[in-house]
């Protein structure tokens, strides 16, 4: 549900929303920052939320919605995020990352933790315990979350949906929803993202949360791509 978040790299300075400040800019599809309801990546994109300016943040109206299995992010959310890369690295690899959860904090460093809390592959209904940091913003104080996603939909190698609550001292998201799509095209694999967050207090101030949220997105996906296309530099593919 939550995202990763960064510092900074000398010299680099990250635009609202895009780029990963530590990894090398790389071109996406579309990012759209989205108004929308609530959801499930809110941990690292609340570190994030003191580096990007709330000014950047400002919502788009919604457009059309990917969806896992007939279900997507919830669709009248307030706090609501999307956006795509291409990854040049095989599905296998992206979809390992993605659901071997317990090795999140191996390659997303604001995953402090993370455990399944069931056995066996990962499939729909499984559920995941993980921990971030989130800063302080103008409504919320700096503090620990601990997320609790359940698995709502898992097509393998196609898309998975995951949702649950997120709370801390001081700070609760009711729910978060977060899906992801992976599809093979020319010149690697195209991943998309969205999610969407509902609660009281990041719903008080929607154009923080969504810059969060935006931010902490466009950070996983940068470290899902530069994990990946490490990993199939190491261990290239024969011919």
């Amino acid at each position: 549900m939550f995202s990763i978040g960064p510092s900074n790299a000398p010299g680099q300075h990250p635009r609202p929303l895009r780029p990963h400040p530590l990894h090398p800019r790389t071109r996406t599809l579309r990012r759209r920052p989205r108004a929308g309801k609530a959801a499930v990546a809110l941990a690292v994109a609340a570190v994030l939320a003191s580096t990007i300016p709330t000014a950047q943040a400002a919502v788009a109206p919604h457009g059309g919605t990917s969806q896992c299995g007939g279900r997507g992010v919830d669709t009248t959310a307030l706090i609501r995020y999307e956006s795509d890369i291409v990854i040049k690295a095989p599905l296998s690899t992206v979809w390992k990352l993605q659901t071997d959860v317990e090795r999140w904090p191996s390659w997303q460093p604001p995953v402090t933790t993370a455990e399944r809390l069931d056995p066996g592959r990962l499939k729909s209904g499984s559920q995941f315990r993980w921990t971030t940091p989130a800063p302080a913003t103008p409504t919320t104080p700096a503090t620990t979350l601990a997320i609790t996603s359940t698995v709502q939909e898992l097509r393998r190698h196609d898309c998975i949906l995951w949702s649950g609550p997120a709370t801390g001292e001081g700070l609760r998201i009711d729910e978060g929803i977060h899906l992801w799509t992976f599809r093979r095209v020319v010149g690697g694999l195209h991943v998309h993202t969205e999610e969407t967050w509902a609660g009281t207090q990041v719903e008080a101030d929607v154009p923080t949360a969504t810059a969060a949220l935006g931010a902490g997105l466009e950070a996983w996906l940068h470290d899902l791509k530069t994990t990946a296309e490490a990993l199939t530099s190491d261990h290239p593919r024969p011919h």
